[in-house]
């Protein structure tokens, strides 16, 4: 459905790299129709600023570190399945070099409007229109995440796990250190709920253990790879237009 929206597009920008900032900004600045409210370089800073500036369109990385002192990339799984049913009208478009098709499902099972591809020039250049069809209501994947998501046939080869075991691997890439009780008071959940959870989880994967789990995951494309590698410290040894609607 169509959103109407009688003032400039407010868009808030959550990403690390201040060249790509750069960009967006660049791209988006000039356009009298989109107003950039906000840019945030933490994961941490998102609710807060959420709460406080009213924001039509979202623009993120997936791999955004969770804040100055914990540099490991934030549960996104987790914490966008918050955010959009607290923000039911914000529009959330995912700009990212990751291309696990696990990972885009997931997160168009959660709501997301659109992602992009950063080696996707064509969308880069772009941008601007394609953030005005977004904040309206319409939605915007670059092809390949496109094929991946509505193409592949990869998904039937990997385990079905619920959004709630998503959510949870999610949490655990993010906090490979955390104990059962700290995942289950960010989840808000009983510590027996999240072990019964973890069971479930370890037997749909063919795993006995957490760190197995997290290995097994990052095979599968069900948790981004450089969350994995920074958390146990491994080392890691022309485009098509996109789909619009």
């Amino acid at each position: 459905m169509k959103q109407r929206v009688d003032h400039p597009v407010r868009v808030a920008i959550l990403e690390d790299h201040q060249g790509i900032i750069d960009g967006y900004t660049y791209r988006l600045g000039r356009v009298p129709t989109i107003e950039i409210v906000g840019i945030m370089y933490y994961a941490e800073e998102l609710e807060n600023f959420l709460r406080k500036t009213p924001t039509d369109l979202l623009i993120m990385d997936l791999m955004v570190p969770i804040s100055a002192s914990n540099p490991q990339s934030f549960p996104v799984l987790h914490t966008l399945g918050v955010l959009v049913k607290k923000y039911p009208r914000l529009r959330v478009l995912v700009i990212s070099m990751l291309t696990e098709a696990a990972i885009f499902e997931s997160l168009v099972n959660i709501g997301i409007a659109g992602y992009i591809l950063k080696d996707d020039y064509k969308a880069i250049q772009q941008l601007a229109e394609i953030v005005e069809v977004v904040a309206r209501g319409g939605a915007y994947f670059s092809n390949h995440v496109y094929t991946l998501i509505y193409g592949q046939e990869q998904s039937k080869t990997r385990p079905h796990l619920s959004p709630r075991q998503l959510e949870v691997l999610s949490l655990l890439a993010a906090y490979p250190f955390a104990t059962t009780d700290e995942l289950a008071d960010k989840i808000g959940i009983a510590a027996s709920t999240l072990r019964n959870t973890l069971s479930e989880l370890y037997r749909r994967l063919g795993v006995p253990n957490r760190l197995a789990a997290l290995a097994k995951a990052q095979q599968l494309g069900l948790v981004p790879r450089p969350q994995f590698e920074k958390a146990f410290g491994q080392d890691q040894d022309e485009l098509p237009h996109g789909q619009m609607n």
